[in-house]
């Protein structure tokens, strides 16, 4: 284990071990035998349930074939370690139709479904794995989904690193061919994309010569780079590390370039006051207008996420030192940002609601001169007196209450948010579970936009209508960042809970790419079958639920070494 990521295993979380047993009155309704046989079943549900338990990744027999699944908990910042995690190798539970958690055959089948499908979506180039497609639906016409997406290839690469023994070939490949492709010239019309750019896809064309064909945004549906595949990449270059302990990939000249062409893109100085990233609207998963263009918050996640990577791989030769001092310096100021100004709770949302407007010096409490007036109604509903999240946006007189949940669980993963708001973001979800998880595990985001709202932001988006799509959708794909966030904070029952609320459908349902309506009950209207990142992180999420170790490949400690920034008078007073 790298020692930059070992936290102390001294602490541990006493939690009851969950268990569900059979309803009284279906009981009473059998035959005195099976009643009998089924009391003694409550009876030791009972008595393991009040029994306070170390959380171990192991299984402990109840008889009758039930089995409790345990597990240690995970680091975040409460100061617990994953290094001590044996692999676990015991069957996946699912509920069963006496309502008790038994190990099934049937939750094997479905993982193995899931690799099956994975497999076939395997596209190669010269004879060598280089990615996953999309999808691999047969049933509609392909357009871009018979390409390799860097984003949606992540969690099929962190799968594949997961395994035992991981299938690591295909996640190297990936990631030089990407490098590669971050090399060509950019262009799109007459206008040359930034060096560092990172490719939104590729597709392998396939004659008498295979060849690469990479789109860099012109080709997408809003013509917008992709912001997050930067990140993502070397996010996935540092998991592929982590796993392999292949030093020498991180090390070669050419990757140690990549990672300073996108680093050198998003340090670049400029007019921002802010130590946030100015974007695009469609410059990430929601590729479309969906009012995200500012500040938002996935994208902030995942560069303070990309950030602390890179400072892990950077070496200090040919620039790499003042590039490291640079990175220093922005990711003390990003946290503060973040941390202070995106934090959303029952007490901060009070205080918003009490601003004080037009205030003009460096004691200005209002610091965006936000109008309390705009705060949308929902949001007083909505906000929980336990729990808290980092909202969407923030920028001059704006403010983006939404919930936005990869913002937010990659908030937790790269230690972004305090240990605090970690906690306070999953006590949310359990407080809005109906609204956040539903049916179908998970809203993208919350809540839809509708009537005179979604007209005015979307433009009028025939496949972002309400509860649709990117627009209060629920996206399977989810469930692995929900996994390892929760996984990380000690509360796996919250990851449980949503994976076997998606082992009910997803695959009867053909494993679609979304689902629609305000609880995630309907196949999304234009959504894909055999869509691979659902696929993909519903994998993920198994394997770590099963082997709480796996989260080490793709978390990160709280850096204690980030200095608190000290607030001062400017120099203009």
């Amino acid at each position: 284990m790298d020692k930059r990521d070992a936290v102390s295993s001294s602490d541990f979380i006493d939690i009851d071990p969950v268990v569900f047993c059979e309803n009284e009155t279906e009981i009473a309704s059998k035959s005195n035998q099976e009643e009998k046989e089924s009391q003694e079943s409550v009876e030791k549900c009972e008595e393991a349930r009040h029994k306070k338990v170390r959380m171990q990744s192991s299984e402990e027999d109840l008889g009758d074939g039930l089995k409790i699944l345990t597990l240690k908990p995970c680091p975040i910042s409460v100061g617990t370690s994953l290094e001590n995690f044996p692999d676990s190798k015991e069957s996946p539970v699912i509920r069963s139709s006496n309502g008790c958690y038994l190990s099934s055959g049937e939750s094997g089948s479905m993982v193995e479904d899931a690799w099956d499908r994975l497999k076939k979506s395997f596209v190669f180039f010269k004879g060598k794995p280089v990615g996953t497609l999309a999808a691999v639906d047969p049933s509609v016409e392909a357009l871009n989904y018979n390409q390799v997406f860097v984003r949606d290839f992540v969690p099929s690469g962190l799968a594949c690193l997961m395994k035992d023994p991981p299938e690591s070939e295909i996640v190297k490949n990936f990631l030089l061919k990407t490098l590669h492709l971050q090399g060509w010239e950019k262009r799109i019309d007459n206008f040359t994309l930034g060096e560092g750019v990172m490719p939104a896809s590729f597709k392998v064309l396939y004659g008498e010569k295979e060849t690469l064909v990479a789109d860099f945004g012109g080709s997408a549906i809003g013509r917008v780079a992709p912001v997050d595949s930067g990140f993502w990449w070397i996010i996935l270059l540092r998991s592929y590390t982590k796993r392999t302990r292949d030093y020498a990939l991180e090390s070669l000249p050419e990757v140690q370039r990549g990672m300073k062409l996108i680093l050198n893109l998003c340090l670049s100085d400029g007019f921002d006051t802010f130590p946030t990233l100015l974007c695009a609207d469609g410059c990430s998963m929601i590729d479309r207008r969906m009012g995200i263009y500012g500040y938002p918050i996935e994208i902030q996640a995942l560069f303070y996420f990309a950030l602390r990577c890179a400072r892990q791989m950077l070496k200090p030769e040919r620039g790499g030192k003042e590039l490291i001092e640079r990175i220093d310096k922005r990711i003390t100021a990003l946290s503060y940002h973040i941390q202070n100004y995106y934090w959303l709770d029952f007490t901060q949302l009070n205080n918003i609601y009490r601003y004080k407007t037009e205030e003009y010096s460096h004691t200005a409490v209002n610091k965006f001169n936000v109008i309390p007036e705009s705060i949308p109604d929902w949001v007083f509903d909505f906000m929980p007196l336990r729990g808290g999240y980092l909202i969407g946006n923030v920028s001059p007189a704006r403010m983006d209450f939404r919930w936005f949940l990869v913002g937010n669980c990659i908030a937790i993963l790269s230690s972004l948010a305090t240990p605090a708001q970690a906690t306070a973001i999953m006590d949310l979800v359990e407080e809005r579970w109906d609204d956040l998880i539903g049916e179908m595990p998970l809203k993208v985001t919350y809540p839809a936009l509708e009537g005179h709202e979604w007209r005015i932001v979307t433009g009028f988006d025939p496949k972002n209508t309400r509860w649709s799509y990117h627009n209060g959708g629920s996206w399977p794909v989810l469930l692995w960042l929900l996994t390892a966030a929760c996984i990380k904070i000690g509360r796996p029952q919250i990851a449980k809970r949503a994976i076997e609320l998606a082992e009910q459908r997803l695959s009867r349902d053909g494993w679609p790419e979304y689902y629609d309506g305000k609880t995630g009950r309907y196949v999304g209207k234009q959504a894909r079958k055999n869509q691979t990142w659902s696929i993909a992180g519903y994998l993920m999420a198994k394997l770590m639920i099963e082997n709480p170790a796996n989260l080490l490949i793709i978390s990160m400690e709280e850096d204690k070494k980030i200095a608190k920034p000290r607030l001062t008078r400017a120099a203009s007073f």
